[in-house]
């Protein structure tokens, strides 16, 4: 989950003339941004600034099909496993890659399948706290009472058979270790490491030059989680180099000392060795990464020779590198954009969605004990019983209180999309044919009225909607919900605050806020990715709303999306993303505000670029372009 969206700035400048404008340090990329970095190890990073350096380094099995987010290519593997060619069989659970022979990796060495066996197990055995692995222990390991496991420990807990194993997210938890240690207090405890282990390594197999993985279950995402090139996750490492640099070396019997380690104490994390496009020439901590071609690509050189990638996080200072020629690219927040557009050489291009989406999700059960965010706690006119939102004339109600229309003009300058679900264009199933909401005050008038048999239109009601202070834009949505309820009914009050976000997130996850700002930015552009945070009834999202939700949803949502992921062939898929969008519509689960949209600025003799919505959150894929 992604909840932080950068939207990237591009401009190319170069020593040739092109145009009527002279082009500086035509061999070198610079390109800044605000950062700085925090490692150069697939496996721990999981932010976007780190991305940027990632994915012109190193490679994954598979990548996106230029602009799209739905189609695939070949990239360290010759092909896209698919049913249709044999390489995906026994109902969407084994895998085929035929692994491109030939590639160098920087250090000279050559890629092998065991390389990428040991990569995608490196990366589900170092499972950092708050980092990427969940993404691959999913798909890899079988399910246990029924929900996928989301961390190596919670296996672990299974194999010792310790009750609720799911509840378990460090192996210190599990009291298997001599204090201050990872040293397994007895055999039985150390087998139950190795065995964890061993369910993962059974979903691997080398046949010749073939990586064949067996999953458990069906994973309908599983190669958009594969998918470079930001996927870091699924980046393929040296084994070998790894192992030289105090990594772990694939062995089943210690895995677990290179389990969630200290950043300090990573090996990998200033260092790299990569099958990329660059190689890191040199980093100057906090301030730049330098980048050098890497002329054995197995598909060619770069055209550009050297990248900078420098950490700027005064806007003004990157304006004036950008207007000097000092700067070929630079982050540009929303709020500076008019200041790099009608710049001389400079092209601006707008409405591009992203892969994220904003919306304002009800509390179908809010905590009522010492909350001060519902009044009275009673439909007298100063508060709102804890219920309130489980009420679908409630919801519809409000639905069609918010000015969708205006709120994208106003408050977002017109650069968003209105969503008509959690999935949105770029997904696959995404139809834009699928109803939305308008602001209609007679619409929410007739369900006002009809929700409690009328006695809420004669009440009224009171309560407090809460937005992190972080972000403008949330209070905008919520202030804009107020005054449309005031206007229809003076009895309608809704008190808008602010607070920080800790303290935002706290009372969002105690279930005290009767409404929230829910966003959400792909891991991987599935729907399912989507779904099963907002509408699941064990969703990120959707599994704190409250009994009466989780009752709802494992009777109308859940069997959806766990279809979604069971299922394989792509027009199944659609027509279940669609049944979820109607669904959403119909019992009115959140007001879907925007899906933002991104921006590229580039000098007009830039070339090969293109917009591919996961790319982009990242930056610049420099391998591209031109000068």
């Amino acid at each position: 989950m992604r909840k932080s969206l950068i939207f990237v700035a591009i401009t190319l400048i170069g020593l040739t003339v092109t145009f009527g404008q002279a082009v500086v340090n035509p061999n070198t990329f610079v390109y800044e941004e605000p950062g700085p970095f925090v490692s150069l190890d697939p496996a721990w990073c999981y932010d976007t600034v780190s991305d940027e350096i990632l994915m012109q380094v190193y490679e994954n099995l598979i990548q996106y099909d230029g602009t799209s987010t739905v189609n695939l290519l070949p990239m360290l593997s010759t092909n896209v496993p698919s049913v249709a060619d044999g390489t995906i069989l026994d109902n969407g659970t084994t895998y085929v890659f035929h692994i491109r022979q030939g590639v160098y990796f920087h250090n000279g060495d050559i890629l092998t399948p065991e390389d990428v066996v040991y990569s995608l197990e490196r990366t589900v055995i170092f499972d950092r706290a708050g980092g990427p692995s969940w993404m691959l222990a999913g798909p890899l390991f079988p399910m246990i009472d029924g929900q996928y496991v989301s961390t190596i420990v919670q296996v672990v807990a299974n194999e010792l058979g310790l009750s609720n194993p799911l509840n378990y997210t460090s192996l210190s938890s599990l009291g298997i270790f001599a204090t201050g240690t990872k040293n397994p207090l007895n055999d039985k405890y150390k087998q139950a490491l190795i065995n964890a282990f061993n369910l993962l390594a059974k979903d691997f197999e080398i046949k010749g030059n073939d990586v064949i993985i067996h999953l458990p279950q069906p994973y309908a995402p599983f190669l958009y989680i594969l998918a470079g090139p930001v996927s870091n996750w699924s980046a393929i490492l040296d084994k070998k180099w790894a192992a030289d640099h105090n990594a772990w070396d694939g062995a089943a019997d210690d895995w677990w000392y290179y389990h969630n380690p200290e950043q300090s104490n990573d090996p990998l994390g200033n260092i790299e060795n990569g099958t990329g496009p660059y190689m890191v020439q040199y980093i100057t901590p906090g301030r730049e990464v330098a980048l050098t071609r890497f002329d054995e690509y197995w598909q060619g050189p770069a055209k550009i020779k050297y990248a900078v990638v420098k950490y700027i996080n005064e806007f003004t200072t990157s304006l004036l590198d950008l207007q000097a020629g000092q700067a070929d690219a630079i982050s540009v927040p929303l709020q500076n954009l008019s200041e790099v557009q009608g710049v001389n050489g400079v092209n601006v291009v707008t409405g591009l969605p992203t892969l994220g989406v904003y919306g304002i999700a009800f509390q179908w059960n809010i905590a009522s004990q010492g909350n001060p965010y519902i009044g009275s706690g009673k439909l007298d006119g100063n508060g709102i019983p804890p219920d309130f939102f489980s009420n679908l004339d409630v919801r519809k109600a409000f639905e069609y209180l918010f000015p969708y229309k205006l709120f994208i003009q106003q408050a977002l300058n017109g650069m968003a999309l209105q969503p008509n679900s959690a999935i949105i264009k770029g997904l696959l199933g995404y139809d834009p044919s699928l109803p939305t909401y308008d602001q209609n005050l007679e619409k929410a008038a007739e369900y006002f009225k009809k929700a409690y048999n009328g006695e809420l239109w004669q009440k009224g009601f009171k309560f407090t909607a809460v937005y992190d202070t972080g972000d403008t834009t949330h209070q905008l949505a919520l202030q804009a919900l107020s005054d449309a309820a005031r206007r229809l009914n003076p009895k309608f009050q809704i008190n808008i605050v602010g607070e920080l976000w800790s303290n935002y997130l706290a009372d969002e996850i105690s279930q005290k806020l009767p409404m929230f700002i829910a966003i959400w930015f792909a891991d991987y552009p599935d729907p399912y990715d989507f779904a099963d945070a907002f509408y699941a009834s064990t969703g990120a999202y959707s599994a704190n709303f409250g009994q009466n939700y989780i009752n709802f949803a494992q009777k109308n949502m859940d069997p959806l999306v766990n279809q979604l992921i069971n299922t394989i062939e792509p027009s199944q898929r659609a027509k279940i993303a669609h049944q979820l969008t109607q669904l959403d519509y119909d019992n009115a689960i959140y007001i879907w505000t925007d899906q933002p949209e991104g921006y590229w600025v580039a000098r007009s003799w830039v070339k090969g670029w293109y917009y591919n919505a996961e790319i982009a959150e990242m930056g610049p894929y420099f391998y591209v372009l031109s000068k």
